[in-house]
């Protein structure tokens, strides 16, 4: 029967915080690497491998990765969370923070009720190694389609009418803010988006449930499609995959509490921490990367990436 050890559980752990915020499919790097590496790995480590609970642990670990974007985004959440209780007790939206919430609503509800529907038949069949290859290297090429597709439009024009007036914001006042204050400028440049691009842009997390896409750089993607600045589509990448997450790791728990699964009760606690630490870290880089940069590198990372491990499988 596959197990889990502590090595292979640290690897899996600090492989899973990274990977599940970078553009770059945490789901499947965590099929890609056990089958390169071979042997006791590519066995205990299988998606697919009956009485394996693999699968469960890496979903369990989901619940360290979405408390470390809620404690990095901490004062996002105190405020959509606030924003969210008053507009219920008033029934009413009025303010930039109920807007958001809402907008973080609709844009949870696609992928919520695709992913109890598809979840376990697209990791069952499609969570092998040549699936996952060739996912990672499509998921490359959309990210680069949609970046060539964003520098060939005009910013301006190409805006929804309700956020055109916020491009303004990064030009009409050039003195150094600080973090809270650029935090709260980015949510009030969100809160603009209609509920219509919301669901478009929190549908794109159900790619993620195919092995080799990537949740956070498909919902990225749609929102710059949506003309979304580069930091404003990873913040809203951020705050919509935090319940989606954390909600699938909690449904995996009780699968680790089982007599059959008390063996890898340890090392997933463990892998668990691991893959907490390596999610805040990654997002603390991720945010102000993306404030400069492109998602053009992660594109040709899984382009390489993908069709080398697309190979070594079909020829090796």
């Amino acid at each position: 029967m596959p197990d889990l050890t502590y090595p292979e559980a640290i690897v899996i752990g600090l492989l899973q915080g990274v990977s599940e915020l970078f553009p770059v499919s945490s789901l499947g790097h965590s099929v890609l690497l056990p089958a390169l590496i071979g042997g006791k790995w590519a066995q205990d480590l299988s998606i697919t491998a009956e009485g394996s609970p693999y699968l469960a642990v890496l979903v369990a670990m989901h619940v360290a990765t979405a408390a470390a974007l809620v404690i990095f985004f901490w004062r996002d959440w105190v405020r959509v969370v606030g924003g969210l209780v008053t507009s219920i007790r008033h029934r009413r939206i009025e303010t930039p923070d109920q807007r958001l919430a809402w907008l973080l609503v609709a844009g949870t509800i696609p992928v919520g009720i695709v992913g109890l529907v598809l979840d376990h038949v697209a990791r069952e069949y499609l969570g092998k190694p040549i699936p996952s290859a060739l996912f990672l290297a499509l998921n490359g090429v959309v990210l680069y389609a949609v970046e060539r597709l964003r520098r060939g439009r005009d910013r301006d024009d190409d805006l929804p009418l309700e956020m055109r007036d916020t491009v303004v914001f990064a030009t009409e006042d050039t003195t150094p803010l600080s973090a809270v204050a650029v935090d709260v400028a980015s949510d009030r440049r969100l809160s603009r988006l209609g509920v219509k691009e919301a669901v478009v842009i929190g549908s794109a997390q159900i790619f993620g449930l195919f092995p080799g896409f990537s949740r956070s750089g498909a919902t990225i993607a749609a929102g710059l499609l949506r003309g979304l600045r580069h930091e404003d589509a990873a913040r809203f990448a951020f705050l919509l995959a935090t319940p989606v997450i954390g909600a699938a790791g909690l449904l995996k728990i009780p699968e680790l509490l089982t007599p059959q699964a008390q063996g890898v009760l340890g090392p997933a606690i463990l892998g668990s921490l691991l893959a907490g630490v390596a999610a805040y870290f990654s997002v603390r880089f991720l945010t102000r990367y993306f404030e400069t940069r492109t998602l053009t590198p992660f594109a040709i990372y899984c382009v390489v990436a993908g069709l080398g491990c697309l190979a070594w499988f079909t020829l090796v």
